[in-house]
């Protein structure tokens, strides 16, 4: 060590040069700052800012729609709502570029000048008479102090248009054609009147049945779209609970009762309700009393302007007051608080205690610190994508934190409606299929049912062999012949045999008086006897049904491409999200 210690010198040296040169170029501050936007979209950037202005915008409207606060799982829905619909944005402005999707000077001119204007220039500059007053629109146009208001109105109206000009085109791909609308009219107005006897796939006994390793094995391969995961999360968590607790209660209770002798002297009941924000808005009608809840029943015996005791209803503080009676009505207003947790006494202590907890947990062990605190270690699962966790309820919060969870890595406090949790995670089961022993056990049930299917069809064959009527039929098999009548076309049950497509689909294709084979159906096999079949015709389809059959199907189509349109986007682009990394 002594006969190192010049090269040990100069080695140190040089190192601290290197680290004096780069701290000098801010390399460590670049390496720091981390990502600078809160993601990409095939390259396009996602700003903090325009994701903050979108979460306010909800939770404005949350607080104008609700008199409630909201609550932290409540605000992390909001959050994960603005990033998608900021990513749907990026992708549609993204594919009306790709397109080649325009909107020239002629035509933004034309949209706020024009013979037709677009909706917000319309209501802005509309008269009474409903026409566009060109002399004030001309004066806001040129107005010098208007000329910024009018490059964001510009952008917007362009916009507007452009995604107009993209649902045009997308429309124009799903015309509905003549046939579809006559084949639709057929559907909706075909009727069969049947009698039945149906054999369910129920009846297959296990024993009758044999099922090979190398038929499972076959079935999983064969099938393996039907045993696809999404990436799934295996944790731990511990938790505090938020009850409120007695003095919480005791505390509202108190706000409650503090307020009484003002409600009283309040000569505008509805403007002090809404100011101090009870839980029970101001109706202001009258309300016979028969009809009034048994719970408010103490405003019934209370004098015109005066407020009654606090009343505990379903453990929340309430008083009445009656405002006015009109003979067997009342007119009254009600002040209520909701026992809610404190903010500093109960929330910031069990907040403080989840983050002394992890910070043990960290060094000392996750289950170690859980038994030292007396905190029971709670198992459970979570998938990607799917909020709802078994043991947890919905909870976009604590999904987030485990999709940026490392294994064995354990969350910071985590805050619910009625719960602080901290997590660990155990394992990180990446998307894929499943292994086949994993799902053997579904793949047993399917080819089991498949097999029955097999049996059960070709036992109702031989019968039919030596029993060609349907009453002989019914007979030979000791069952009741069904009959459902005013069965339409475009139906999918069949009334007393649950969802038979494929049967209902057989049943059109056959004559009146007709006897079928053995119909493979959903749940059982089916052999079926038309009774009468009222096929309806083309050429009794008025202009008013064509139209109502067009705008529907045309509809419907657009709405089947607008639940996958986004993505199918999604699928191809890439898409880069920082929000684990910046929202900290």
């Amino acid at each position: 060590m002594r006969n190192s210690t010049a090269s040990i010198l100069w080695i140190l040296i040089f190192s601290f040069g290197i680290l004096w040169v780069l701290a000098d170029t801010q390399v460590f501050d670049a390496m720091a700052v981390g990502p600078r936007n809160l993601g990409t979209v095939n390259g396009d950037e996602i700003s903090l800012d325009e994701y903050n202005q979108r979460v306010s915008f909800y939770t404005d409207q949350f607080s104008q729609q609700s008199n409630r606060p909201m609550s932290p799982e409540m605000r992390a829905m909001y959050e994960n709502q603005a990033w998608e619909d900021l990513v749907a944005a990026r992708l549609i402005e993204q594919k009306i570029s790709e397109l080649g999707i325009t909107v020239t000077d002629s035509e933004l001119m034309d949209m706020v000048t024009g013979e037709n204007p677009a909706p917000f220039i319309r209501q802005q500059f509309q008269q009474e008479d409903g026409t566009i007053d060109r002399i004030a629109l001309r004066a806001a146009i040129e107005a010098p102090e208007n000329s910024e208001i009018w490059i964001m109105i510009e952008q917007q109206l362009r916009e507007n248009r452009r995604q107009e000009k993209l649902n045009n085109f997308i429309s124009s791909g799903m015309q509905v054609s003549s046939l579809d609308i006559r084949n639709e009219y057929i559907r909706a107005n075909s009727f069969a009147d049947i009698e039945f006897v149906r054999f369910p796939y129920s009846e297959v006994s296990n024993d009758e049945i044999t099922v090979t390793d190398d038929e499972l094995r076959n079935y999983y391969n064969n099938n393996s779209s039907r045993f696809q995961r999404s990436e799934t999360y295996s944790f731990q968590f511990v938790s505090w609970d938020k009850t409120p607790t007695s003095q919480d209660t005791t505390n509202t209770i108190q706000e409650i009762e503090d307020l009484r002798p003002a409600f009283e002297d309040a000569m505008n009941d509805s403007l002090f309700v809404l100011r101090y924000q009870s839980a029970i808005p101001y109706r202001g009608g009258y309300v016979a009393i028969e009809d009034i809840r048994e719970d408010y029943s103490p405003v019934i015996d209370l004098e015109v302007g005066e407020v009654s005791d606090v009343v505990m209803i379903n453990g929340d503080p309430f008083v009445f007051k009656k405002v006015d009676q009109r003979g067997n009505e009342i007119k009254f207003a009600v002040l209520s608080y909701r026992v809610q947790a404190d903010p500093i006494a109960t929330i910031d202590r069990l907040a403080e205690q989840a983050e002394e907890f992890k910070f043990y947990a960290s060094s000392e062990g996750f289950e170690e610190e859980a038994e030292r605190r007396g905190l029971e270690v709670r198992q459970a699962t979570a998938t990607k994508d799917n909020p709802f966790i078994p043991g947890l309820g919905a909870s976009q919060q604590t999904l987030r934190a485990l999709e940026s969870l490392g294994v064995d890595r354990i969350s910071d406090p985590i805050e619910l409606d009625d719960v602080f949790i901290v997590a660990r995670l155990v394992e990180k089961t990446p998307e894929g299929t499943r292994p086949f022993e994993e799902v053997r056990p579904q793949v047993e049930n399917a080819v089991r049912t498949q097999k029955r299917k097999e049996v059960m069809a070709n036992r109702v064959s031989e019968m039919l062999q030596s029993n060609q009527d349907l009453e002989s039929l019914a007979s030979a098999s000791e069952k009741d012949i069904q009959s459902a009548n005013d069965l339409r076309m475009n139906g999918s049950t069949i009334p007393g045999a649950g969802r038979e497509l494929r049967v209902i689909g057989a049943i059109f294709a056959m004559e009146p008086g007709q006897t079928s084979g053995a119909i493979e159906g959903e749940n059982a096999v089916f052999v079926v006897r038309v009774v009468d079949l009222d096929k309806a015709d083309p050429a009794n389809m008025t202009a008013a049904d064509r139209a109502e059959i067009r705008n529907r199907l045309e509809q419907e189509k657009f709405m089947a491409f607008n639940e996958v349109f986004i993505d199918r986007l999604r699928e191809n682009a890439s898409i880069k999200d920082n929000r684990s990394q910046i929202l900290r």
